[in-house]
């Protein structure tokens, strides 16, 4: 493979690869935030179940269930900015593999191209010597 064709590969591997690890991060974080709801629910729902045991607790449990609603809305806008983070991150991955596959096609032609021209020239020599011993 020529030297031209080992820098474009790996130049294009190496944005696969970065783009995937940053793919990766941002789900990360999704799940993050998406574990930060599941365990607001369940505080939530603790105190509602609690509050029986206390006899101030409405009045209480109400400021906190509106906390509770802004943290909640916080947290899913915070999903929204990750979910189209992660879709422009997969659309980028997914170009940066197609580019990857045209690079690779390309250089596969290149390769066929220049094993076919290098049996042009065999031909072409055995030819020659096979006139030359004829002519004899």
């Amino acid at each position: 493979m020529t030297k031209w064709a080992n820098s474009l590969l790996r130049i294009s591997n190496h944005e696969v690869e970065t783009l995937q690890k940053r793919l990766v991060d941002i789900v990360e974080r999704r799940v993050v935030v998406e574990q930060q709801i599941v365990a607001l629910d369940k505080e939530v729902q603790d105190e509602i179940d609690n509050q029986h045991l206390y006899e101030a607790s409405g009045i209480y449990l109400c400021g906190f269930r509106q906390g509770a609603k802004l943290r909640r809305k916080k947290f899913e806008d915070q999903l929204d900015l990750i979910a189209q983070e992660e879709m422009g991150a997969r659309d980028a991955l997914s170009e940066a593999f197609e580019t990857l596959k045209k690079y690779e096609h390309v250089i596969e032609a290149t390769k066929v191209a220049a094993i076919k021209e290098e049996n042009k020239r065999e031909t072409a020599a055995l030819d020659e010597l096979g006139l030359r011993r004829a002519m004899r």
